[in-house]
């Protein structure tokens, strides 16, 4: 289950970015949605320079269950 619809059509690093982006605003308080805010552009400025395409795969992938783990933990809370 992903945290919103169109997880499945993320193939590149900059859909992902803002496919991040817009789960955050769906996080329930402005601290926690600044925190993942945060998290995102930072590991986008990590993984910029990352040129092999299997490995941009398995990150776009891991971002994604993590962000749909993320986005499970505060549906749970609230």
């Amino acid at each position: 289950m992903a945290p919103l619809p169109g997880a499945e059509l993320v193939q590149r690093p900059l859909q992902l970015y803002r496919y991040l982006l817009r789960c955050c605003r769906q996080l329930p308080t402005k601290g926690i949605r600044e925190h993942y805010k945060h998290a995102v552009r930072q590991s986008f400025r990590v993984h910029s320079d990352e040129d092999n395409p299997e490995r941009i795969q398995q990150i776009i992938k891991r971002a994604i269950e993590d962000a749909d783990w993320i986005m499970n933990k505060y549906k749970k809370q609230n």
